[in-house]
């Protein structure tokens, strides 16, 4: 599943005029840039208060750390991108994916999805959590709306997906360097190398890579061969030591 898509408030385009974000959703989208464009540790709360134009005590009056910040950072990135994801499967399938694209705005979800993924921590593996389970929501609306292909195992599934899509956010310098597309460049909707990303996965997703024969004939091998083995790491701790 494609993830790149955003739906920052197009303040900048509009002009200050019209920015009526509280300062607390200024200083969040003001270090969601700063995280996609320095990474974790090159992101301080001084950098985000330069950003945001506040001082960098009231980065800290509002979200107490960073990691708070980064917390509220995380929030804001999986509601939107499943807020994108619904609206997409509500067009069923006479979705204009194009369209959509073309539509989001300018905020650096991929970006910022790119710099915080590889951290190995707690507030990581909540995010991608809360991805997935999302995923699993829009998804299964998808199926309802007709957009998808309904699944024994809706969870696995989502899983795989999320996973796979994210694994491309992660290594997107070379998905750059090897299709000439950046999945994190907020403009992605508007540059025709998308095309170069976008085709081969929709031929996966849409018509598969494994013939039918082939592919029942593993799912039966692994469904078999997993009646097998211990069903949880603890499982298995508990069999050997009887």
């Amino acid at each position: 599943m494609l993830l790149n898509m955003s739906s920052m408030d197009a303040h900048e385009a509009e002009g200050a005029a019209t920015d009526d974000r509280t300062t607390r959703a200024k200083i969040r989208d003001a270090a969601i840039v700063c995280f996609a464009e320095n990474g974790l540790t090159g992101t301080t709360a001084r950098k985000v208060a330069t950003a945001a134009g506040v001082s960098p005590g009231l980065v800290i009056h509002h979200f107490g750390t960073m990691e708070g910040l980064r917390a509220e950072c995380d929030e804001h990135v999986a509601l939107t991108i499943r807020n994108f994801k619904h609206e997409a499967m509500d067009e069923g399938p006479s979705l204009d994916v194009l369209a959509a694209l073309r539509g989001a705005s300018r905020e650096p979800l991929m970006g910022y999805l790119a710099a915080v993924l590889g951290d190995d921590s707690p507030i990581v593996n909540q995010l991608v959590d809360d991805l997935v389970a999302d995923a699993e929501g829009y998804i299964e609306h998808g199926v309802d709306t007709g957009l998808v292909r309904p699944s024994p195992n809706p969870g696995g599934r989502a899983a795989v997906l999320t996973l796979w899509s994210l694994g491309a956010v992660v290594m997107h310098r070379h998905l750059k360097r090897i299709l000439g597309v950046d999945l994190t460049d907020p403009d992605i909707g508007a540059d025709p190398a998308m095309a170069s990303y976008a085709i081969p996965v929709y031929e996966i997703l849409g018509q598969g890579v494994l013939t039918e024969a082939i592919a029942d004939h593993l799912q039966s091998a692994f469904t078999d061969a997993s009646a097998h083995f211990p069903s949880s790491p603890s499982e298995s701790t508990s069999k050997e030591d009887l």
